[in-house]
This record gives structure tokens, C-alpha cells and sequence, in this order.
């Protein structure tokens, strides 16, 4: 079962999901996979982890680092998890190339894009912050001007 919860951004409407406990889902409406990890068992229900999400949310929009997530459980395959995993190390503010983010891993470029398209708790698992060779901004589910406004939010552009 999954829970659901909304709330709206700068950048449009975004849903959060939950298993109960963490947060399991975060996406801007109408994104690429919107919803691609939920499971046909759906309650809206405002949980205190969808409600301690929103508060990171408030935090983050308003220009600050929010710091810690809330609990979070992201649905993938093992290899997806260790990428997204070694996307909570991106510090507020920086960026990282798919390049350096392949040889920490280590793995392909392109592999470590695909898993980072398919990343389903964006902003908190901060797939915006990977860029392409030079800092060139490339790929972002929630399309590229979403992804450039995230990063001058953060001033890393």
C-alpha cells in the first residue's frame, strides 16, 4: 500500500508517496516515470513522513539547505540503489558529472545516467545536481528548466 500526499512548488504540483514509515516517492506532476515505483494500492493519508517531506520542501524552496531527509526507501534494483545512494553525498550547492559519478561507483557513464533517470524521490535524492562533461546541463526527469532553476536555488549555477 502506498499513501499519498501533495503539495505545490515554484515548479508546479508535486506528489510524495510513502510506505508508512519513509518516504518512498517524490515527483513533480507529470514528470518522465511519474509514479513508476507505486504500487496499485493507493490511500491519500497526510503522514508525519509526508508531512516532515513537505516541511524539507518548504525549506528548500525557500533557498536554504534543509539538511537531513526525512527516511526515505527508494524502489529499484540493487545497482540502481547504490547510485542513488551515492547521490545523498552531493553536498547543497555542488555538482557532480556522471563521468566522476561512474568512477566512484565504478561503472559506465551511461549506466549511471539511466539509473539516474530513474530516480523516484527527486530533489531529496538529488539526481538535478549531475551534470555532463564541462557542467553541461543534461537529462532531468522534470525537464531541463526545472533542473536549472534547482541549481541557481542552490547557487551552483
Amino acid at each position: 500500500m502506498d499513501y499519498l500526499s501533495h503539495c505545490s512548488s515554484p515548479l508546479g504540483p508535486i506528489t510524495l508517496a510513502s510506505d508508512g514509515e519513509a518516504l518512498t516517492g517524490l515527483w513533480f506532476d507529470g514528470q518522465k516515470h511519474f509514479g513508476a515505483t507505486l504500487s496499485p494500492q493507493r490511500m491519500e493519508l497526510d503522514l508525519p513522513v509526508l508531512q516532515e517531506a513537505r516541511r524539507w520542501l518548504d525549506l528548500y524552496f525557500g533557498g536554504r539547505d534543509p539538511g537531513p531527509v526525512p527516511p526515505l526507501a527508494p524502489l529499484g534494483s540493487p545497482y540502481r540503489q547504490k547510485v542513488w545512494k551515492s547521490l545523498l553525498e552531493i553536498p547543497y550547492g555542488c555538482t557532480v558529472t556522471y563521468a566522476r559519478l561512474a568512477g566512484l561507483i565504478p561503472t559506465s557513464p551511461r549506466a549511471v545516467a539511466g539509473a539516474v533517470a530513474h530516480n523516484p524521490i527527486s530533489l531529496m535524492i538529488p539526481c538535478h545536481r549531475v551534470v555532463g562533461s564541462g557542467g553541461a546541463l543534461t537529462g532531468y526527469a522534470g525537464g531541463l528548466e526545472k533542473k536549472r532553476y534547482l541549481l541557481r536555488l542552490e547557487g551552483a549555477l
